[in-house]
């Protein structure tokens, strides 16, 4: 493969002259460079030296590639918190910011909160930096995810406690005032599986290799014996899932059952409150 970074060019030039869109050249020279993004433009004039340049189209060649730029620098921004990730987590999105602030909005002081599925623990540790009274636990099948959570959570300075569960099976009668979750809901066979960023993600946090309802619906049956009265069932879900998560909170016996939208439009997040 031709390499797209020469020796001797300058930050200014390959700025401009790499095969990526302006904001990921930029990610990638800070990364490959160890440079703020301010010292972009103080050393503009800079010329990079060989291995320099070596080590820049090593990164640029892997995302040419595909791979997401997250998993390339192993962090991503969410919720204005740096967040390691890695390939056995799920990249958090901006789309999942909303179901923090909602969450947020409806725990009491003093309150418990549970996020299920926590992957990279961006659920659990936004709510639990922003809330420092809060008692936070996030729980995930994945041990390696939870490597990743424990590790954000103590760069974050936040205090959550972790627990290895497939969904309700270790919480024993524990009890939250918010429930919150961002499940698998894809459903097999989606095509988007198959493009993007998301052909680099563990599967298992993308869909539930069924419809993309059945982990919604474990949640939803499984989540009044774990909430207080009057508590707050949020879920996350696709872009044409939300009718149906309405449904299944409201066969559950969830009163004032809604759908919020995300920054598109796109109605992303479904909850209900227990009577």
């Amino acid at each position: 493969m031709t390499p797209t970074v020469q020796a001797g060019a300058t930050i200014g030039r390959l700025q401009a002259a790499l095969p990526l869109d302006p904001l990921e050249n930029r990610i990638l020279l800070c990364h490959a460079l160890g440079l703020a993004r301010v010292a972009l433009i103080t050393q503009s004039e800079r010329a990079l030296s060989a291995d320099e340049a070596a080590r820049l189209d090593a990164l640029v060649q892997r995302r040419l590639q595909g791979e997401p730029i997250a998993y390339i620098v192993g962090e991503r921004e969410f919720f204005g918190l740096p967040f390691k990730v890695g390939p056995g987590v799920l990249i958090p999105r901006p789309d999942t910011e909303l179901i923090v602030e909602l969450a947020l909005e409806r725990l009491p002081p003093r309150g418990r909160l549970l996020d299920m599925g926590t992957g990279s623990g961006a659920i659990a540790v936004a709510c639990a930096h922003s809330r420092e009274d809060a008692a936070v636990t996030a729980l995930d099948v994945s041990e390696n995810a939870l490597a990743i959570a424990r590790a954000n959570a103590a760069a974050n300075g936040a205090r959550v406690a972790f627990m290895r569960s497939d969904w309700f099976a270790a919480l024993g009668a524990q009890r939250f005032e918010i429930i919150a979750s961002n499940p698998p809901y894809i459903a097999a066979g989606d095509p988007h599986l198959t493009q993007g960023d998301l052909r680099f993600e563990p599967s298992g946090a993308l869909t539930d290799h069924a419809d993309g309802l059945s982990a919604l619906r474990i949640i939803v049956d499984g989540a009044p014996a774990h909430l207080e009265p009057g508590g707050w069932l949020l879920l996350e879900h696709g872009y044409d899932q939300a009718e149906a998560v309405r449904a299944l909170l409201a066969a559950r016996g969830f009163v004032e059952v809604q759908s919020w939208r995300d920054l598109a439009g796109i109605e992303r997040v479904s909850g209900g409150r227990l009577p």
